[in-house]
């Protein structure tokens, strides 16, 4: 079933994938990802560029992001971006139903962690103005330049 030099995806730890089982030759092809990945908490996922350990490759470029400030904003970007590597994941496993309980409950938090947001740093897209009394969009501080502001 699996040629020689192919791992069998039932052994396969989080950084190997499997692949077609009669893949091509000459033809570029990325191995799917291993069902039920370890993954990070989400402000390691940031730092790290990606939620799954699998898949943290040693880029020598990488932003050393272990520095950033905890932030309202930080964490909404966290939280932004365990969303965005779970939406991923499960466009090639629709099924794992423990994934998607995941997103669901990351997309509830990230709701409340965008309102709890907006409502000290003022509005992130030009939509929730809508929700002000006055139009607050071109009010400083922009998003990126937010910084905590003391006793909150």
């Amino acid at each position: 079933m699996y040629p020689d030099n192919a791992p069998n995806p039932a052994t396969c730890s989080d950084n190997c994938g499997t692949l077609p089982e009669c893949a091509p030759l000459a033809v570029p092809y990325v191995p799917f990802q291993q069902n039920n990945p370890k993954r990070y908490s989400q402000m390691d996922a940031l730092n790290n560029g990606t939620l799954y350990p699998g898949l943290n490759l040693p880029f020598r470029a990488k932003v050393n992001a272990a520095s950033l400030p905890q932030t309202p904003m930080t964490e909404l970007q966290a939280l932004e971006f365990v969303l965005q590597e779970l939406a991923l994941y499960l466009d090639t496993h629709p099924s794992d139903g423990e994934a998607f309980e995941l997103f669901r409950q990351y997309a509830a938090l990230e709701e409340t962690a965008r309102a709890d947001y907006v409502e000290i740093g003022g509005p992130i897209m030009r939509g929730e103005t809508a929700r002000s009394k006055t139009y607050t969009w071109l009010q400083d501080p922009w998003p990126w330049n937010y910084t905590e502001k003391e006793g909150k």
